[in-house]
């Protein structure tokens, strides 16, 4: 599927009107949310599909992060045959006490897989976590890209973001 139709579909899907409080404590009219492009299966596995494209070739894992990056790197997996981690903000307390489940990045080359970037905290500060891991990370992969450019948090990290989709594509 072209870009431009995917963008309208997940805009379509995603782009609410109402009133909504954000985390900020500003309420505004308008609304994305995410979630619902990761919940309709048959959207989310279109959108792997073209994610397979942005999957750096040397790449051993795929890691998604919590939570919002679960759903698409489970998809992303299933087109790419790449196991994947799920990357929780911080290790249980509890079980195997892990930051990242399933598949193992010590020693491997790793892709961050994420739904949504804005500033890209999450993103480095999971990228810090994994590293530390053993893990070798220089890529980021994304659904969307709100900016026109790749965050500076992100370059600063040493990664490179590579995504499906930015503002421009998102309209009705």
């Amino acid at each position: 599927m072209e870009t431009a139709e995917l963008g309208r579909r997940i805009y379509q899907t995603a782009h609410l009107t109402g009133e909504f409080l954000l985390r900020s404590g500003q309420v505004t009219g308008k609304y994305f949310d995410k979630y619902r492009f990761e919940a309709d299966p048959v959207l989310l596995d279109e959108i792997a599909a073209a994610m397979v494209a942005l999957v750096p070739a040397d790449t051993e894992v795929l890691a998604g992060l919590e939570m919002g990056g679960i759903p698409v790197v489970t998809a992303l997996s299933r087109h790419t045959g790449l196991p994947c981690a799920f990357v929780r903000k911080r290790a249980k307390e509890y079980g195997t006490r892990r930051l990242a489940e399933g598949a193992d990045v010590a020693g491997r080359r790793v892709t961050i897989v994420e739904d949504v970037v804005t500033t890209g905290g999450q993103i480095v500060l999971s990228t810090q976590d994994l590293r530390t891991a053993g893990a070798t990370i220089t890529h980021a992969i994304c659904v969307i890209n709100r900016n026109p450019t790749t965050p500076d948090p992100l370059t600063e990290a040493g990664l490179t973001l590579h995504p499906l989709l930015t503002p421009a594509d998102l309209r009705s």
